[in-house]
């Protein structure tokens, strides 16, 4: 799912369900001693999948700890982002000349809990959610914003190091598939440009919505 939202130069590796993960490198296994089962299932599969894509890139495995605000640290060299939900993970890994770089997300494709997307959109993406909603009711719009936001996130942290609120950023979805951010405070500075929004794609199946933003060198 992941990989048909991303540029060719990124390898995205997926798995479904969590129980045939690589054994942790201790570093990794240091930081679950006090995890929950479930914890330590989803932490072990995701960084799986990074290992196999860091394999395809040529990288030798590596331990995937977290940084700061609990971002992943990549390998000299690369840029990637994780992500996990009930049965499903995938890294997605790049390297860094390829793109400045890269944030996905997957959630279950099913409403948002009660309450919750008042916390997270602004009235103008709202207003959108209805208007979509009533031309695509299959799609769990909330869902797919919410989705789409993680993924601004993830793109915008390794780009700034700084923390980007739900409400900083205005997300205009359409119903072929892509959407775009419109950042609501001074974009990341990528090579001589200052970047105002991030495009990105989205996919439905399996259950399952994704959502992939890849930031351009140029």
């Amino acid at each position: 799912m992941i990989e048909e939202l991303l540029p060719e130069t990124v390898v995205a590796v997926e798995a479904y369900g969590h129980e045939d993960a690589d054994p942790l490198f201790p570093e990794e296994a240091a930081l679950l001693t006090r995890a929950v089962a479930k914890r330590r299932r989803e932490f072990a599969a995701v960084r799986s999948c990074a290992r196999r894509a860091m394999e395809k890139l040529g990288v030798p495995p590596q331990p995937v700890l977290p940084g700061e605000r609990g971002a992943p640290r990549w390998p000299a060299g690369l840029a990637g982002s994780m992500t996990h939900c009930d049965g499903y993970c995938a890294a997605a890994l790049v390297r860094a000349t390829d793109l400045a770089s890269l944030g996905i997300d997957a959630e279950a494709h099913g409403p948002l809990p009660e309450g919750v997307l008042p916390s997270v959109s602004l009235p103008a993406e709202a207003d959108r959610l209805r208007r979509l909603a009533a031309e695509r009711p299959d799609i769990h719009w909330d869902r797919l914003l919410f989705s789409a936001k993680e993924s601004v996130y993830k793109a915008w942290f390794p780009l700034t190091g700084k923390w980007l609120d739900f409400m900083e950023a205005d997300i205009e979805l359409t119903t072929d598939g892509t959407f775009r951010a419109t950042l609501l405070v001074p974009g990341p500075q990528v090579g001589t440009r200052r970047v105002g929004h991030f495009d990105g794609r989205w996919t439905t199946g399996r259950g399952l919505i994704a959502t992939a933003i890849a930031v351009p060198h140029a």
